[in-house]
């Protein structure tokens, strides 16, 4: 069975990580992966496949930064020729992004059956780029694998048939328990100067925080004011950096000791930097869930949440993006006893192995 699999952003690479450990299991399957280069830098790119043990992609297609609809529409042209010459059996994309919707328009145009990855999730905010990216790849996908239970109600609401739908876990959460004994070995908050759970973890990239001035503005006035008790560590995406030195507010972080701005993190050693944090405070759709596996305090900077079930039996709480709010989400749990959260179902470290499973069973 010939396999494409196509990455472009770090959630992808740490999803088919996971299912790349599954492939080098199985000796009847020959996969192909191709990088459409979206996220292109070593910090955002090459280092995550050195630590998740990914082999060099095949294909790079090097489609740069730019516009959704530019991004999309360079991969799209650049994708087509590669499954035109290698015709495999079945292309698999994950999650939302630009790369994940270009490579499902190719692949459903070209009549290769399609596998999407995460599928079913929901934020109900077509503002979203993500949400109408994750709409379409459902509404285009022959196998559809979803997280948890919300994905499996959106998709029977949407009316998509029930035999393409295989409720198998959370490949997310594969890779997490896959390397979370690595990651143990990080030194990564010696290289930081902070102790265990004494300091809050930031991630910050979203374009509807880090590209609007207003909210980007409550969101680093409620950090500057929580980090009078205790440190921010903030790996700095590049495009909230850029948009920190658009909007003038350099100061705000570099003026304050209690900041301590780093470069991206590779994973093995955010994942050590996230589960000894006091708190993370974030805009991330996978953080939400890592940090429900690993029973951390997360805020979600964010008025919703593709992933209901981080809220439900997680740890995870939405606070928005005005600054009283943070503040409040963030004093609520300084003083509250840590909820007891559960893993969700089939989030067990084997989504990866059932996806696999299925897909042999069904592809010739």
């Amino acid at each position: 069975m010939k396999i494409v699999c196509v990455v472009g952003t770090r959630p992808n690479f740490i999803k088919v990580g996971a299912l790349y450990k599954e492939f080098n299991k199985r000796k009847n399957i020959y996969p192909l992966l191709v990088h459409t280069g979206q996220h292109y830098d070593h910090e955002m790119s090459e280092i995550f496949f050195n630590d998740l043990g990914l082999p060099e992609a095949d294909i790079n297609l090097e489609v740069g930064s730019g516009t959704n609809i530019y991004q999309t529409a360079q991969i799209m042209m650049k994708f087509e020729p590669i499954l035109e010459k290698f015709m495999p059996d079945l292309v698999i994309v994950v999650g939302d992004v630009n790369s994940t919707l270009a490579a499902a328009f190719v692949t459903a145009n070209v009549h290769i059956p399609l596998a999407h990855v995460e599928a079913g999730l929901r934020s109900g905010d077509r503002k979203m780029p993500e949400e109408i990216n994750r709409i379409i790849v459902d509404h285009l996908a022959d196998f559809l694998f979803v997280t948890e239970q919300s994905g499996l109600d959106n998709l029977k609401k949407e009316g998509i048939s029930d035999e393409k739908i295989f409720f198998v876990g959370n490949v997310m959460v594969d890779s997490l328990l896959n390397n979370i004994q690595k990651a143990e070995n990080s030194t990564i908050l010696k290289s930081l100067g902070v102790s265990k759970k004494e300091y809050i973890l930031v991630t910050l990239h979203r374009p509807s925080n880090a590209d609007d001035e207003a909210n980007l503005k409550n969101i680093l006035m409620a950090l500057t004011e929580i980090n009078h008790n205790k440190t921010v560590v903030l790996p700095i995406h590049p495009r909230t950096k850029k948009m920190i030195q658009k909007f003038g507010m350099n100061q705000m972080l570099e003026n304050n000791p209690g900041f301590i701005i780093t470069h991206p993190l590779g994973y093995l050693d955010f994942i050590n930097t996230m589960k000894n944090a006091y708190a993370v405070i974030t805009d991330s759709g996978g953080i939400q869930e890592e940090t429900t596996v690993l029973g951390v305090r997360c805020l979600t900077i964010r008025n919703n949440t593709e992933r209901p079930i981080t809220i439900e039996c997680g740890t995870n709480t939405l606070v928005g993006t005005e600054k009283h709010k943070i503040i409040q989400g963030f004093n609520a749990i300084s003083t509250k006893t840590k909820k007891n959260n559960k893993c969700p179902p089939f989030w067990d470290g084997k989504a990866a192995e059932r996806i696999v499973d299925i897909l042999t069973k069904n592809i010739s």
